[in-house]
């Protein structure tokens, strides 16, 4: 028979493994697919950007993350870079009561109950911790221990002057939520001497902002890319309940929740432009499977000519007459500055295909003083007799976008997935103060042409009458989609 003593022992047994549990979740952590790709880029990578939608886990993946860094306790499956010393860390958030309801939270556990986050318990110096002034309850410093020593972990705010993020050498920032880009970049700033880490988790609510674009679309002439990297997290990449957090059910109506100019900002952590974005629609909308383009559809390209930073673009669009539906379905994107090369490009995807082009096209080479467009046409390329223009002759800008725009609405404009340059600009395109910004749209650019001149779309079996079906499915088998850098 079980004594009373030995169920006080079993009973102060379950409460000292529930009690290590609670405060070592560090130990059990099981990160998803997406957050650990994250952690690892940190092998490669300085700065880091998790870009998720709301509520995935992006906060406790940093956490973690920080933990380990600050513990020295690098599980058997990281990647990511590792330190061999005790390190100095400065993490931070909008403000001080973001900051202890949020990264303070995750890492330390809630106020009252420290150890209950992503460091473990017995590795917080709680007779060494410094309050802040800030906020109640928030942190300032506090000491952790490293498996070779002491790291030191501080938290701060965007909200204090530029001159508080000044001074110190560390060995990693984290940022919890977008910062503005001056105290961002005095936060990298910290961390050259140790050639540390920057982290940064956030749902782009901001839109395309500075620290955003630092990210999506860097600078060519940006030679601190290359150390630059970042891992976009939806709600469809957490796995599904039991060993996600969300239920595909959950999922389902999480979106519908969210308002539509919100939803790929909130679920899918694509950057919200609001009433700025250009094209709001959803891509599951716009994209569709590649299929074998039947020779009745009439094809044209819409070719955009290259110039400074912008690349030369061409797209490829078919036009399903009955439907009135054009699909895009091909791709070439290249900043090669040879005309022959480009012409190529225009050829290889079917020589008579009539092409597209802008009125730029009419400008004279400075080295021959031939037009532009003469030159591609003396290459083989088929642009067509007229540079892009409506109907009426107009060209502008607005009534290009307007027409993509009403049929990407009413689903008459259809994208291969596999042309992932269109999606790409599609994020990014956007107004400013009501002026579009002419920056990363020359694809986009390349289909609006495309758009404007569908009236010379022609089919496949005008542009090719004496080929038979076998040699045309056997010419389309090589003519695989690319994009050249």
């Amino acid at each position: 028979m079980i004594t009373q003593a030995e169920l006080d022992e079993y009973s102060a047994l379950l409460e000292e493994e529930d009690h290590y549990r609670r405060t070592h979740i560090l130990h059990d952590y099981v990160p998803y697919p997406k957050q650990r790709e994250w952690m690892n880029l940190s092998g490669t990578a300085r700065e880091c950007g998790f870009i998720s939608g709301n509520q995935l886990g992006k906060t406790m993946c940093g956490a973690m993350a920080v933990s380990i860094h600050l513990t020295g306790q690098y599980p058997d499956w990281w990647k990511g870079r590792r330190f061999d010393e005790p390190t100095r860390w400065w993490v931070a958030g909008e403000s001080g009561e973001s900051t202890r309801d949020s990264v303070q939270k995750y890492l330390l556990g809630e106020f009252g109950e420290f150890g209950t986050g992503a460091i473990p318990g017995d590795c917080i110096d709680t007779e060494n911790t410094r309050m802040s002034k800030s906020a109640s309850n928030l942190v300032d410093f506090v000491r952790i221990k490293h498996v070779k020593g002491w790291s030191h972990l501080s938290f701060k705010t965007y909200g204090k002057s530029r001159e508080r993020w000044q001074s110190e050498t560390l060995h990693g920032v984290w940022f919890d939520e977008e910062p503005p880009l001056d105290v961002y970049a005095e936060g990298m700033t910290r961390t050259n001497v140790k050639r540390g880490l920057v982290l940064l988790t956030f749902t782009p609510l901001k839109g395309f902002s500075d620290v955003v674009m630092r990210f999506w679309a860097p600078d060519s002439k940006d030679r601190s890319a290359k150390y630059r990297n970042m891992v976009r997290m939806e709600i469809n990449d957490v796995p599904d309940a039991p060993v996600g957090h969300y239920s595909a059910e959950d999922k389902r109506a999480i979106i519908d929740a969210y308002l539509p100019w919100e939803r790929e900002a909130r679920a899918s952590g694509m950057p919200y432009v609001g009433s700025g974005r250009i094209f709001d629609h959803e891509e599951s909308r716009i994209g569709c499977p590649p299929f074998e383009i039947p020779s009745h559809y009439a094809k044209i390209a819409g070719f955009d000519f290259g110039w400074g930073d912008h690349p030369t673009a061409a797209a490829w669009l078919a036009l399903d007459t009955q439907s009135d539906t054009v699909y895009v379905y091909d791709q070439y994107v290249s900043k090669d500055t040879g005309i022959a090369v480009h012409a190529s490009a225009l050829r290889s995807r079917g020589a008579n295909i009539p092409v597209a082009w802008p009125h730029d096209g009419l400008q004279k080479d400075k080295g021959s003083g031939i037009g532009i467009a003469n030159l591609y046409r003396a290459e083989g390329a088929a642009l067509l007799s007229e540079h892009a223009r409506f109907v009426d002759k107009s060209n502008g800008l607005e009534a290009g976008i307007a027409a993509m725009y009403q049929r990407m609405s009413t689903g008459r404009l259809r994208v291969f997935y596999n042309v992932t340059q269109f999606f790409a600009e599609m994020r990014l395109y956007h107004r400013d103060g009501g002026v579009i910004v002419a920056r990363n749209d020359d694809f986009l650019s390349a289909v609006r042409y495309g758009v404007m001149m569908l009236r010379y779309a022609t089919p496949e079996e005008v542009l090719n009458p004496k080929e038979d079906r076998y040699s045309r499915r056997r010419r389309r088998a090589g003519n695989v989609t690319w994009m050249s850098a």
